[in-house]
């Protein structure tokens, strides 16, 4: 366990208060004093801390998973309300507007663009979006601005979210065709994986270490090898909001981009390609080389980090050099 100074003991202090008060609410329906409180509560982590959340001490670690798990029910019960207020207009996908963090999506989807631009070869043509809720903001960002002929496919494993996800899309035929909802666990969905060229991952899929475990390795079992899997995590303080993922984590991926935001975008985004399993095919001597999406596979390869500003963002890059044999 590591000492904290000053500053993040006080920072502590008033996000372990916060919590008592949310924790004793009789409901986290959207309410003026259940959303101060959860103002409260992100406006308190946004600054950038050097605040490592995994080496807190016990106490700390249970009220952390316990505030993750409210603030997922406090954001599932405010997409519910918001789903359900502009399913209401004739045409819904006009007014995401008035989603209170509507702006922090486009700047997310923007720099989640951004990256996958770096790293995928031309525009993909089909991408799934685990834990999409009843109000999936990234998805329709990404499929009305920046990928306009992609088939996208949402799932959540709530059939209330995909219901009312469908609704949002009642009046826009062009996005109707392209864009699917379906109600599935991740852990139930196998060979499917295989037909994506990128996985967008929600924050909020696998709460705890060990479920996120769970859940990345069964996307490395049948993820297709060469494709994207994005993963949303936190960093600092923010790691009370969201669950963090460590490039660690993320074994048989080989982690290409990290940013770090430093606005008020809170997740973290990790893009990484999925690896050849190692029980794949053992190249020999006098073969050609292998290759993974057109592209020849290295050999071997070295990581160094950089850290680069990005649209006020902190982008950990790992910039690859090979190996001269």
């Amino acid at each position: 366990m590591a000492s904290l100074n000053q500053d993040q003991q006080a920072l502590l202090q008033n996000i372990s208060s916060l919590y008592d008060s949310l924790s004793t609410l009789p409901s986290l329906l959207p309410s003026p004093q259940v959303n101060s409180l959860f103002t409260k509560l992100v406006t308190a982590c946004i600054p950038p801390s050097e605040i490592d959340v995994s080496k807190l001490d016990m106490e700390a670690q249970e009220m952390r998973l316990k505030l993750i798990d409210l603030c997922s029910n406090g954001e599932g019960l405010l997409e519910n309300h918001y789903s359900d207020i502009l399913a209401s207009y004739e045409n819904p996908l006009e007014h995401l507007s008035l989603f209170p963090y509507y702006t922090n999506y486009l700047k997310l989807s923007q720099l989640e663009f951004e990256l996958l631009s770096q790293h995928v070869n031309g525009m993909p043509m089909r991408v799934a979006f685990i834990g999409s809720g009843p109000l999936p903001l990234s998805l329709l960002v990404l499929a009305t601005y920046h990928m306009t002929t992609t088939r996208f496919h949402g799932y959540d494993r709530e059939s209330s979210a995909t219901i009312r996800a469908r609704k949002l899309l009642k009046s826009d035929a062009d996005m109707a065709s392209r864009v699917e909802f379906r109600t599935a666990d991740v852990m139930s969905l196998a060979h499917v994986l295989s037909s994506y060229d990128v996985v967008f991952l929600a924050a909020l899929v696998g709460i705890d270490q060990e479920e996120k475990a769970r859940v990345i390795e069964h996307l490395n079992r049948y993820m297709a090898v060469g494709s994207v899997l994005v993963v949303r995590s936190a960093h600092g303080a923010r790691g009370f909001l969201y669950p963090v993922v460590g490039s660690d984590e993320l074994k048989g991926f080989e982690v290409e981009s990290i940013y770090h935001p430093q606005d008020e975008v809170i997740n973290s985004v990790i893009v990484a390609k999925k690896l050849p399993s190692v029980h794949a095919h053992v190249h020999l001597p006098g073969e050609g080389a292998p290759v993974q999406g057109g592209l020849p596979l290295r050999t071997c390869c070295c990581c160094e980090r950089e850290a680069i500003m990005v649209s006020g963002c902190k982008m950990e890059e790992l910039a690859r050099e090979e190996l001269q044999s």
